[in-house]
């Protein structure tokens, strides 16, 4: 029989409608020869499944059901596309942890940690991964901050973001201690925490990894090209990047960077398809230094989105991709 499979998109963050993209682009990729796949929208309390024929059944949280034809129906496997809260900080994942439904993400703990940017900088950094410096700012103890903690810690100009939660929304670059209040005040319109980040200068990449039992797939790296301040909103969303894959990396560095994407992937003992973000700066005796930007755990998948791209470059079918990852939970 079948495999039923709910794509959960949507989510509480400011980046629900890019989710039911990413929803759309993994409903389409499934091979629905093999998998009954419905697609399971998630907003506050309303979670429903779209059905087929247009109309919509509301999810029964008690066992993550939904009634098809006037009978109830119970899925098999979870893939989550949720970009933020609560797909990707780990509370949707207890939830099926506590139904015994496997998912296509990390575990709660791995979700929380790699959702908060500062934590998970922090730790992995203690592996020899290297990360920009920071200072955490909650919100309420912003105007603790002197222009001297600024340039004694991470200079100008910086980056300010939300210490958790996506890299689309709420980003600033701060070019001088006066536009600091204001970006702060932006970062915390998405969360109660924002990070002021060392600026990294450099080539920008992103990379996706997946491991089963039997495989382990690095994809082929994409480099961002953006005229934009920075690979902000517009330049993700709205067309204005250049995203060239594989990334125009020296082949030692490429090799590196491969071997680095696997070890945090081992690292963090993560399941699925994560992507992990780097900026390629020059050390100074001339080579290449790569420092690691963010994780994503829940990744972008439209058609046009990084992980479909590297996927092609690798001469691999996204259908196939997503079966390794569901089948190793069975297998």
């Amino acid at each position: 029989m079948k495999r039923t499979i709910a794509v959960i998109c949507g989510g509480d963050s400011s980046e629900h409608d890019v989710s039911l993209r990413s929803g759309a682009g993994v409903y389409s990729f499934f091979n629905k020869d093999n998998y009954d796949v419905f697609l399971v929208d998630i907003k506050g309390l309303d979670w429903h499944v779209n059905l087929p024929d247009g109309t919509t059944s509301a999810i029964d949280r008690n066992d993550f059901s939904f009634l098809l034809d006037g009978k109830k129906k119970t899925f098999d496997y979870a893939y989550i596309t949720i970009h933020g809260t609560p797909g990707e900080n780990g509370l949707l994942q207890g939830y099926f942890d506590l139904l015994h439904l496997p998912y296509s993400t990390s575990g709660v703990l791995v979700e929380s940690m790699t959702f908060d940017k500062f934590v998970l900088n922090n730790y992995l950094r203690q592996f020899g991964v290297s990360v920009a410096e920071s200072i955490l700012v909650r919100h309420g103890e912003e105007n603790n901050i002197t222009e001297e903690d600024i340039l004694s810690t991470v200079g100008f100009p910086c980056f300010v973001k939300p210490a958790a939660d996506g890299s689309s929304f709420g980003v600033s670059k701060v070019k001088a201690f006066p536009q600091l209040a204001s970006a702060l005040d932006k970062a915390f319109c998405e969360h109660g925490c924002a990070m002021i980040e060392s600026y990294l200068e450099g080539t920008e990449i992103s990379q996706g990894v997946y491991k089963t039992r039997e495989k382990s797939v690095v994809l082929p790296a994409t480099e961002v090209v953006t005229s934009n301040e920075f690979f902000d909103y517009d330049a993700k969303y709205n067309g204005q990047v250049q995203e060239i894959t594989p990334a125009r990396l020296a082949p030692e560095t490429a090799e590196r960077v491969a071997k680095l994407t696997s070890a945090i992937y081992d690292i963090l003992h993560a399941n699925g398809i994560i992507r992990i973000d780097y900026i390629i700066g020059k050390n100074a005796d001339g080579t290449d230094k790569i420092n690691m930007l963010e994780i994503n755990t829940t990744p972008g998948m439209t058609p046009t989105s990084f992980i479909p791209q590297q996927v092609r470059a690798a001469g691999l079918k996204m259908e196939d991709v997503l079966a390794d990852i569901v089948e190793n939970q069975f297998s």
